[in-house]
């Protein structure tokens, strides 16, 4: 390459961060050396500066510099394309000719890092076949479990993106909380913006943030001690959920981040309680997919452990 160029993003790299873009394109390039890209202003999207952590859409124009010669990319170890089918159809809750959708056990990323190489991205990879990329249309922090929805198709992943985009998507996320809120049901509207040093960012409250809702509802009380409450994000921000629920005084249980020592109970694991139990999800031309998560690993414990019920039906007003 003689000098920079300009790539257009395609639908299949829309929604993922400009790093994990040029890892996947130009793998010959360290990080270290897309950072000092980066500050120097000679990567940029659509002519402006962006970070590491920018997340990209499709039809954007990426300021591409001359690249390293592609023989200098690292070789890691591939992944066992039986490994990895194996693993997914472990965690696979519905399959067509154009969705996956996973139950994402906890603990699990969804997408690699500079120390992270065990993912759900990696898994797709390696089971993708050659002419079709199994891409993330949405994502789950790692610590978080539950429903993760994957394209298998251009056209699904278009029209799926979209759908996350507009907020036609009804999501349903269950939690254990510290306390018991007040009111026993209520909407959380308070914006959010990221802030703190890097790799260390978080969401909080501000005027200057971005809009930011959840609805939420009591559904069982363990005394006062805890509650199970069914949590409806109308917004789609990082760590909303997590941000909104310390913000009212009851953290989620084991989300230190946010929470701290008051995100502990006695006698339960210091782990997420955080589950994406159901998403309603519009399909052109057919009737919505309905999908609902059991729950499992520590959130299924310490559901028996408090008798809380599994297969409760949340039901959200209208007009809250």
């Amino acid at each position: 390459m003689n000098g920079p160029t300009q790539v257009k993003v395609k639908w299949d790299d829309d929604g993922i961060r400009i790093d994990r873009w040029f890892k996947n394109h130009y793998p010959q390039l360290s990080f270290g050396a897309l950072q000092k890209m980066l500050r120097k202003g000679q990567v940029r999207v659509d002519g402006g500066r962006v970070q590491a952590s920018h997340r990209i859409e499709a039809g954007q124009m990426i300021r591409v510099p001359p690249m390293p010669d592609p023989s200098d990319a690292p070789k890691p170890r591939a992944m066992s394309r039986a490994d990895a089918r194996e693993r997914l159809a472990e965690m696979t809750l519905y399959e067509d000719a154009g969705v996956m959708v996973l139950n994402k056990p906890f603990g699990l990323a969804v997408q690699g890092g500079a120390k992270t190489t065990d993912h759900i991205d990696a898994l797709l990879e390696a089971v993708s076949p050659d002419d079709a990329r199994i891409r993330l249309v949405h994502r789950l922090d790692r610590d978080t479990g539950g429903l993760l929805v994957t394209a298998k198709t251009r056209k699904a992943a278009q029209w799926l993106t979209e759908a996350f985009r507009g907020r036609t998507i009804e999501k349903e996320y269950w939690a254990l909380v510290k306390g018991v809120p007040q009111p026993l049901e209520g909407r959380i509207d308070a914006k959010l913006e990221k802030a703190g040093p890097k790799g260390q960012e978080k969401a909080r409250p501000s005027d200057d943030g971005q809009k930011a809702i959840t609805d939420y509802q009591v559904i069982e009380m363990a005394a006062q001690k805890a509650s199970f409450v069914a949590l409806r994000p109308i917004t789609g921000r990082t760590h909303q959920l997590r941000a909104h629920m310390a913000l009212i005084g009851t953290p989620i249980v084991g989300d230190g981040k946010y929470g701290g020592s008051d995100a502990k109970v006695d006698g339960l694991p210091q782990k997420m309680h955080l589950f994406c139990r159901r998403l309603v999800i519009p399909r052109p031309g057919n009737r919505p997919l309905v999908l609902e998560a059991p729950l499992h690993g520590h959130m299924k414990e310490t559901w028996k452990l408090f008798n809380f019920d599994e297969r409760a039906k949340p039901e959200w007003p209208e007009d809250l």
